[in-house]
């Protein structure tokens, strides 16, 4: 604390703030250097839809990868697989294709625990980007 002697009031007390705005830059720096840092989440992709009078693209079709995920069970493209081969098969599908991006979609009865699994799975078999199918993109709204 600073004191200020002199004029007719006697001896003041006042407080010396330059330590005080010290320690607020040093946290103003600190916080500048860790919110780089902080983690996000994974970056998905929602498939847009199309315009109503436009004709399905066969191409566009035959690249697409979707891989439901059900109370049936699991399916690539509309074909059956189960959790054990689902890396190993979309491995088999990614390894000469140059876009790795594929799509999920989960039914509604099932948990989201098992979406997240499946998007784990895709993620560790290469997927670099993973979009989500809804019902209502899937419906065209």
């Amino acid at each position: 604390m600073a004191f200020k002697l002199g004029g007719g009031k006697g001896v003041m007390a006042e407080p010396n703030i330059v330590p005080l705005i010290d320690v607020l830059l040093v946290l103003l720096i600190i916080f500048m250097v860790i919110t780089p840092l902080v983690p996000k989440g994974l970056d998905t992709l929602v498939p847009q839809p199309s315009p109503p009078d436009a004709k399905p693209d066969p191409a566009m079709e035959a690249r697409t990868v979707v891989v439901q995920v059900g109370r049936a069970g699991l399916k690539i493209n509309q074909e059956d697989t189960n959790w054990d081969q689902l890396g190993t098969r979309l491995e088999e599908i990614f390894k000469t294709r140059a876009e790795k991006v594929a799509f999920v979609k989960g039914e509604e009865e099932i948990h989201f625990g098992e979406v997240a699994r499946a998007i784990d799975i895709m993620r560790g078999s290469g997927v670099e980007k993973v979009g989500l199918i809804t019902a209502k993109v899937e419906a065209g709204q």
